[in-house]
């Protein structure tokens, strides 16, 4: 059995994802980044490739790293762009998906998917930190909640308290004094999770997304966000069945399970 590997190194989380030669699974993992991008490379090859029986990266027929330090995969024939590998990962997972808005710790994207996997056209935001997984970090820590207790939150709401800033910082202390106020917790979290999608919806325009679109990235979870973004949208949000913050590392796989057939 061949195996192909991929490692998307990202700023905040680490996925590996190992697939065999017909593009199934064999084995996944999502560690905490650390500060060397090198360092989370290899502890999170070294999870997947226990879990396959394999003790090193170089019995992997092809191995590609993408991610925000997807130049540090020191083991990797190459690299390709976390653009491409979300494309090509929501792809294999669900060939209809043609719009993807995926939410990284650090930028959010818009990608266009073309009929094979490929972008067709994308757009990203990486100027300001708002909207990002950082920013869902700090409004968490303002409810003093963790990210999965802040991310349903909103569901509960019946009404929404407008968060009016548009910077991390801030929105954060905006959230502060909301809170300090003895506003509905619930209802100023609706206002995060609508300032968010109203953020997304020029990736989303840009995206190409007329009906639909799914969501990539570790925010992909939160259930508010996919809430809000149907509401200020009005675009349905495809679930995905694999998990989608291994997107990245799935379509790095791919990638790698393609130029490693074709090598041989």
């Amino acid at each position: 059995m061949k195996y192909f590997g991929g490692c998307d190194v990202g700023s905040t989380y680490t996925k590996a994802v190992i697939i065999d030669e017909d593009g199934k699974i064999c084995a996944d993992t999502t560690i905490k980044s650390k500060i060397n991008s090198e360092t989370s490379a290899k502890m999170a090859m070294e999870e997947v490739l226990k879990k396959v029986g394999l003790s090193s990266s170089k019995e992997l027929n092809y191995l590609i790293g993408t991610g925000y330090g997807r130049n540090k995969v020191p083991f990797a024939d190459e690299n390709i762009s976390e653009i491409s590998c979300h494309a090509m990962g929501v792809h294999v997972t669900d060939p209809s998906v043609k719009a993807i808005i995926d939410i990284g710790g650090q930028d959010v994207k818009g990608i266009s998917v073309d009929t094979d996997g490929t972008v067709k056209n994308f757009a990203m935001n990486d100027k300001c930190a708002a909207g990002t997984g950082r920013f869902y970090e700090a409004m968490a820590r303002s409810f003093e909640m963790t990210l999965s207790e802040f991310s349903n939150l909103s569901l509960t709401a019946k009404n929404v308290i407008p968060i009016t800033a548009q910077c991390t910082v801030f929105a954060e202390s905006e959230v502060i004094t909301l809170v300090g106020e003895n506003k509905p917790m619930d209802e100023i979290a609706a206002g995060i999770q609508m300032a968010v999608a109203k953020r997304c919806f020029v990736m989303a325009k840009k995206a190409g997304a007329t009906d639909s679109i799914t969501l990539t990235g570790g925010c992909a979870k939160n259930a508010g966000l996919k809430q809000a973004i149907e509401h200020v949208l009005k675009l349905r949000v495809i679930d995905l069945k694999t998990d989608p913050q291994l997107m990245g590392a799935l379509g790095a796989a791919e990638y790698a399970r393609q130029k490693g057939l074709a090598r041989a």
